[in-house]
Parts: C-alpha cells; structure tokens; sequence
C-alpha cells in the first residue's frame, strides 16, 4: 500500500470510526486507534460499541476486506487524523489535554510530506499550539509537515451520509497545507470543500453550534414565558413560524450533547468581555434543565398533597436528542438523576439503550400503566407515535411537544 493511501485515525468514536470507515470504504488503508482495548478488540472483530444507523454493515464490510484494522498505537502512515474529546476543566475552560495526548502518540511516526488533521472542536489557536508541540519534539520536521484542521458537522442517526455529502471548511497553518488537506478530503468527501485558515476554520466550527444554541435559547426561553402566561408554546411557535420569514426552533428539556452544550463556551472562554449574547444562550439553555426539575417536583409535591401518597413518575428518554442512545451532556439524563436524588419513586425509560448503569429500564407499556406522572423528556418517535389514552388519574408533563394525550 502507497504511503499516501495510508491513514491513521486517532480517535474511535461518534465521529472517528464513522470517518474511519468511510475512508477505508473508499480506497484508503486505515489505522484506527483508541486507548480502550475492548473498543479495538470490538472493531476487529466487524462490530461496533456505539449507535449509529448504517454503520454496523459498514465497519464489517472495511473490517472483513481488511482496509480498517483497530489498535491501541499509532503506527506509520502517510496522514494522520485526530478526532478525541475535548472536555472542560474547571469552570467550563476547555481542556485540550486529549488533542495534545493525541498528538503527542504520533510525533515519533511522523516523516517530512505527512498530513497532520485535527478534526476534534478545538478553541481557537490549538492547531498552531500543536504546530509548535510537534515542531518543539522533532525540530527537524519544521517546514516539512502540511498541517491543517478539518471540523466534522454531522447529525447523529444520519453521519454516515453527511460525512461524505456536506460541505466541509479546511483550514491550514499555511496555503500549502491547506491545499493538501483539500486534496486528501477530495477522496471521499462528495460536498463542496471550502479552504481557509486554521484559526477561522477552528471559530467557524465554534461558530456555528453557537449560532444554533443562541436559536434553541429563544425557543426555551419563550417556553418559560408561555408557562407564565398560560399559552401552549408549540401551538404559537407554529402559528409564528406561519410568517415566511420567522423559523423559531422547539423548545426542550434543555440542550446536550458534545457540540451544542459544549462549544459555545470555549468563544466564552477566550472571548469573555465580547461573547455576550452567546454566554446568556447558553446560561438560558442551562437554566431550562433546572426549571423542568423544579416543575416535575412541584407536580409530585400538588400529588403527594392530594393523594396521600408519593407519586410514581416515569422519565421518558435519557438521550440527548430524538431517536439515538446518545447520552452525552444529555439534560434529560440530568433531570433522571435529580430526581433519583430527590428519592422519587422513579420508573426509567429510554428504548435506544438497552441498559444503563444508574437506571433500570423498564418498557413504555409497562410504566404508562404503573406511573402517576408521565413526563417527557426526550421526543423520541416511540413516544409520538405510541397511542396515548385519555386517563384522567394521571398527569403528562410533555417538556418537547412529543405527546398529546387525548
């Protein structure tokens, strides 16, 4: 196999092995690399640990033709991909600890002419810090490398199609290495690739989940009023969104996941006395997740007050978003283990995971019969289509429009 078909990713996840395999469907040899040996011993075996629509076949397919092969170290290639977390540390600072580790088990590999790509969200300025990490290890390599960053923006449940059709921005730490990014990203990426610098392709990645967060702010916060003022807030988004130029999101339990809930606080971060509007989005969203533990204790507090009794109360989806078994930030997951805390009578379901270590899941059927109070926490397809019967004894908190008991 040539040197440049030859392919490291660093990075197993959500995003890396979804990338991975889709590279080495499409001619590439590639390297996946994770730290965690049942992860490894997972993927070579044709098999996945995550969830994630169309990519079992994929991985068994790449695997079996011998073009993806997993392991614990980085080994020689011609590019390498860096797609770790990037977590926070202390007061939501990001900790780009991972990306440095990451980088760091490549250094000894790297020759002169190798692609080095961080894909992993970063704050703005991390490809040049580790530009001078590996420049700083092998001085020699200086001016010989072509190093870029290359954010995914992919929909869970649908990566695997927008991983090879949207449009990607790629960004180098000079012309030369941008334009052999776009080369590499031209073998399997079908939408538009659009070139610029790193700092700007790391903000435009920041960027826009901030743009998104800002929008989900509004509609939690017009939730919150609609509350107050006693107007169901689905029914006047849609009327409102009858006006051809107004598009206002649905309102939730909050917002989750490793984008939205994450990245618009690393602008906030090194942007303090500017990122405004962004911090109160973000503080909004935040707030939303506490207001609907307060309203969900409030209701088994009128209950308990009524029927003498505590009520039993069923939370309705762990997830971060509709239709996957992504946990990740989640606040729906928050809003369970508050109310675990609280010592409620809980009864837990989520049908896209088939387990979870603090909660015993039980099946809809069985905790629409057992519970007192329903609540909603995450619109999953199972809970809008399940046929919901009109049962007076017991009350539905739907915090996601998912529901409409008749």
């Amino acid at each position: 196999m040539s040197k440049d078909n030859s392919v490291v990713m660093v990075g197993l996840g959500y995003i890396g092995l979804p990338t991975a395999a889709l590279m080495a469907s499409r001619g590439l040899q590639v390297t996946g690399v994770d730290i965690q040996q049942s992860v490894v011993d997972t993927i070579n075996k044709g098999k996945i640990h995550i969830v994630e629509p169309d990519l079992s076949g994929l991985v068994h397919h790449v695997v079996s033709q011998g073009t993806l092969v997993a392991n614990t170290q980085p080994v020689s290639a011609g590019t390498y991909l860096i797609a770790v977390p990037t977590p926070f540390k202390g007061e939501h600072q990001p900790d780009i600890r991972y990306v440095e580790s990451a980088t760091r088990s490549v250094i000894p590999h790297l020759k002169p002419g190798d692609l080095f790509i961080i894909e992993s969200t970063s704050p703005v300025g991390t490809t040049e810090k580790m530009q001078a990490l590996i420049e700083g290890e092998r001085p020699e390599l200086k001016d010989e490398l072509y190093i870029a960053y290359c954010p995914e923006r992919v929909l869970p449940g649908n990566v695997i199609y927008e991983l090879e059709h949207n449009d990607r921005v790629i960004g180098g730490v000079n012309a030369t290495s941008t334009a052999k990014a776009l080369e590499f990203y031209a073998r399997f990426v079908k939408g538009e690739l659009h070139a610029t610098n790193a700092k700007t392709a790391e903000m435009c990645k920041l960027v826009e989940n901030s743009y998104r967060d800002v929008n989900i702010a509004f509609a939690n916060e017009l939730s919150l009023i609609c509350d107050e003022a006693g107007i169901n807030p689905w029914e006047l988004i849609a009327l409102a969104n009858k006006h051809p130029r107004v598009n206002i999101l649905q309102p939730g339990t909050g917002v989750g996941g490793h984008c939205i809930a994450v990245d618009p606080w690393f602008i906030v971060s090194d942007f303090p006395q500017q990122a405004n509007i962004i911090r109160q989005a973000r503080e909004i969203n935040n707030y939303k997740t506490l207001w609907v533990i307060e309203k969900i204790k409030n209701e088994a507090l009128q209950f308990e007050q009524k029927h003498g009794r505590v009520p039993v109360v069923a939370a309705l989806g762990l997830a971060f978003k509709p239709n996957i078994d992504d946990l990740r930030e989640s606040p729906a997951l928050e809003v369970a283990r508050a109310l675990k805390s609280e010592g409620m009578n809980l009864l837990v379901v989520e049908p896209h995971v088939p387990s979870h270590a603090e909660f015993e899941l039980r099946e809809l059927e069985d905790v629409r019969e057992n519970a007192d109070i329903l609540v909603v926490l995450v619109a999953h397809n199972a809970f809008r289509q399940y046929n919901w019967p009109a049962q007076e004894d017991k009350r539905v908190l739907d915090f996601c429009g998912a529901i409409k008991p008749n």
